[in-house]
Order: structure tokens, then sequence, then C-alpha cells
């Protein structure tokens, strides 16, 4: 299975989406990550925080979705508001689309335990998540199954 995330700057919650999927479940996922609007830099942060919960970074990188038109996503998810309510590229193609509507941990103003602490919740999040897209990827399942999985799990507050 193959999932882009997307992020509208790709500097911070895609790019952690990205690293965690390959690191949990890079035997039945392959992960990218890109943005309508890349910064074109990774938040140090978002490195940091990953470093530390012992996943690699030496990969990752703000890039454009443009970049990644011959990827053919099977699964491409929306990780911020704003990228979900923009109009995906049509080489998206029937890609599975699906929105998490993730907090943003490099926005959070506060002390550096607060800003911490958010960046740890974040990940916990996306891990969660990505457990469940690793089982559904064990399952192989054909696309339209796979949308219906996808989408009880939405309804379940699951993904």
């Amino acid at each position: 299975m193959k999932i882009l995330y997307i992020c509208t700057h790709n500097r911070c919650r895609s790019i952690l989406s990205e690293a965690i999927t390959n690191h949990l479940a890079a035997d039945v996922i392959t992960a990218k990550s890109a943005g309508s609007q890349p910064t074109g830099v990774v938040h140090p942060l978002a490195i940091t925080h990953l470093e530390q919960a012992g996943i690699a970074c030496a990969n990752l990188q703000s890039q454009s979705w443009h970049q990644l038109e011959d990827f053919a996503p099977d699964i491409v998810i929306t990780v911020c508001d704003s990228a979900a309510a923009e109009s995906c590229p049509v080489w998206f193609g029937s890609a599975i689309k699906v929105h998490w509507g993730l907090s943003d941990p490099s926005k959070l103003e506060g002390s550096e335990q607060q800003i911490a602490a958010a960046f740890r919740d974040c990940i916990a999040d996306i891990t969660t998540r990505v457990h469940q897209l690793k089982k559904l990827a064990d399952m192989q399942l054909d696309t339209a199954t796979l949308k219906l999985k996808l989408a009880e799990l939405i309804r379940q507050k699951s993904l």
C-alpha cells in the first residue's frame, strides 16, 4: 500500500506522519509526504522529537506534491484543515482521500515543556492511527473494501 500525507507547508505534521508510517509499517506501507505550498524546510522540532522517539529522519524533506506525480498513492491523507479544503491534483487519480485534522504542535506558543508535550501527543496520535492503517494494509484489501473499512474507522474515530 502507498500513502501520501498532505499538509499545506509540508514541514511538520505530514513529515511526522511519513516518518512514523515508514518506521512502523515499512513492511506493508510506503509513505511519502508533500505540500501544496511547501516551505522547503522540515521544522527542526519535528526532527528533534522524531529522533527522541527513535525514528529515522535522514531522508525527510519538505517538497511539493508536484514532485511526487509518479508516486501513485492508494490513499491520500490530509493532516491539516487547510490542505483538506484544497483541490488535489488530478494525477492522484482514484486514490482514496482521508482527512485526519491533526493539531499542529509547531504553532503552539508556550514553554519548552508544553511544546515538547504537544509534539509527543501528536506523535502518539499518529502512531495510533498508523497501527490501524498497518492492520488494513496487512489484509491486502481491494480498493472498494479498503474505502469502506477506512470510512468505518473514521466513523468510529479510530482513524
